[in-house]
């Protein structure tokens, strides 16, 4: 009975271990999102799952921030009409405004191919 006690004790410290592991790795790839009043947010519009279209951008129009709570909720306006309201910190992705793509030009060349002298057999 006691060797039972021992293998149950022994089960629930591993299962314990290996959940506080999978925790601290899970934990690792969660990127926290700050955000501060008056910045550009986009909002992530969960009803466009419905419709059909892969290339429908599913992020809405940039939104102001407001006032952000603890605990992840974010209260934001938009600029349009000016109606603010509370969203979860999850949905929004800040907005960048006045993003510069660096081009880049190289020249390409052609390949020079020699000929390999063939081996007599």
């Amino acid at each position: 009975m006691n060797e039972l006690d021992e293998l149950r004790h022994e089960s629930y410290e591993s299962s314990r271990i290996y959940k506080e592991r999978l925790k601290l790795f899970h934990d690792k790839t969660i990127v926290r999102k700050t955000f501060a009043p008056h910045q550009k947010v986009l909002l992530y519009s969960s009803r466009l799952h419905m419709f059909l279209g892969k290339l429908r951008s599913r992020w809405t129009c940039p939104f102001i921030v407001k006032v952000v709570y603890p605990y992840g909720a974010v209260e934001i306006e938009n600029p349009e009409n000016g109606k603010a309201f509370k969203v979860n910190g999850q949905r929004l992705k800040p907005f960048l405004e006045n993003f510069d793509r660096q081009e880049s030009s190289e020249e390409l060349v052609d390949p020079l191919y020699q000929d390999v002298p063939s081996e007599s057999i």
